[in-house]
């Protein structure tokens, strides 16, 4: 269903994605996910904040978290030692989930599991220096019926 569809039929949908996720420093995970291969929106960049580009209109706001903190009425969990969300990224190929997560260790992060195929799927993923866990995948095919 495209979003002009889903909007005629009363559902919710969105044209862009904003994420954000506090981080510890700034500095060192620019450097990491500039490892990676993303970019940066330096319009939305200083010394509490940067807007890392994912795709078209797919955005990673990652927030000093002094900075994250004033968006929110709670304490600012600490992904490095539960796990609040999981950011799945499609990617297409195999090697290509391979090859970031590579890159991912390479430039300082970790892999909480190894790699799993599911047949239709194949998925495997990273944790940034943070401890935020991005899941990266590969779709083959359909999910088996139920």
């Amino acid at each position: 269903m495209t979003a002009k569809n889903a909007a005629a039929h009363g559902s919710t949908s969105h044209a862009q994605i904003f994420i954000n996720l506090p981080v510890k420093d700034l500095d060192r995970s620019i450097r990491f996910f500039t490892e990676l291969g993303y970019s940066f929106n330096p319009a939305f960049t200083d010394e509490n904040a940067t807007c890392m580009i994912l795709g078209e209109n797919l955005f990673v706001m990652l927030l000093v978290e002094k900075y994250f903190a004033t968006f929110v009425t709670r304490p600012v969990a600490d992904p490095g030692k539960s796990v609040g969300a999981l950011i799945a990224l499609p990617l297409d190929s195999r090697e290509a989930v391979d090859a970031l997560v590579a890159r991912a260790v390479a430039a300082g992060g970790r892999t909480p599991r190894e790699a799993i195929d599911h047949g239709f799927m194949y998925q495997h993923g990273f944790e940034d220096p943070d401890g935020h866990v991005w899941e990266v995948f590969h779709m083959a095919g359909e999910p088996p019926q139920a």
